[in-house]
């Protein structure tokens, strides 16, 4: 069993307003790595990553920590970064900037609809490198989740399906599971009726 130890983003993971250099984010981030490697964490996760530099600063401090690291990016509906970065783009000066040090890249916190169109017409050895998939249960924006008074469960037969789909492009997909508004009847059907890990 691997126990993973979760990072959030600083600040708000929909709308980044204040960005760090890498300098800074390694910085801010250490701390909570260095607290993960005293404990029987094996590994970090940093989830719903909204641009580069932040990604990168984490990765290198869980380089420095000898902490093996898991970085997930969340998009918006036109399939970039909040940033307004490209996921191939993020993905590819992380790992230009760390030496390759991520163990893998995920994606979270957003619909395959917002994310479908990037990664099937996309090509390169960028796409082998996402292991992941946490998607959101509703294909609505981040600025409508943020307004939604009511949990949107989306339609889980159709999520399953999605992930099915992106499993014969993303040919090195493990990581299977759901964020915002999933549940057990998500994740049945992302497996096929196999359950995966929330």
């Amino acid at each position: 069993m691997v126990i993973n130890g979760c990072l959030g983003p600083r600040g708000d993971g929909y709308d980044p307003t204040d960005f760090m250099t890498v300098d800074q984010a390694e910085q801010y981030h250490s701390q909570q790595v260095g607290i993960f490697e005293d404990t029987a964490a094996d590994m970090v996760s940093a989830i719903t990553m909204t641009y580069a530099e932040e990604a990168i600063g984490i990765a290198r401090a869980a380089r420095s920590a000898g902490m093996p690291v898991a970085i997930s990016c969340t998009v918006e509906t036109n399939g970039s970064l909040p940033s307004g970065q490209s996921l191939q783009g993020v993905i590819e000066t992380v790992d230009q900037m760390t030496g390759f040090y991520p163990a893998y890249f995920m994606i979270n916190c957003a619909h395959p609809s917002h994310f479908e169109e990037t990664i099937f017409s996309a090509e390169g050895p960028w796409l082998s490198r996402i292991h992941g998939l946490r998607a959101n249960a509703s294909s609505k924006s981040h600025a409508e989740l943020n307004e939604a008074e009511e949990l949107d469960e989306g339609d889980p037969v159709q999520l399953g399906e999605s992930y099915r789909a992106l499993r014969d492009k993303l040919v090195n997909l493990n990581v299977l599971g759901g964020c915002c508004g999933t549940d057990h009847r998500h994740i049945d059907e992302m497996g096929g009726g196999a359950c995966f890990t929330t």
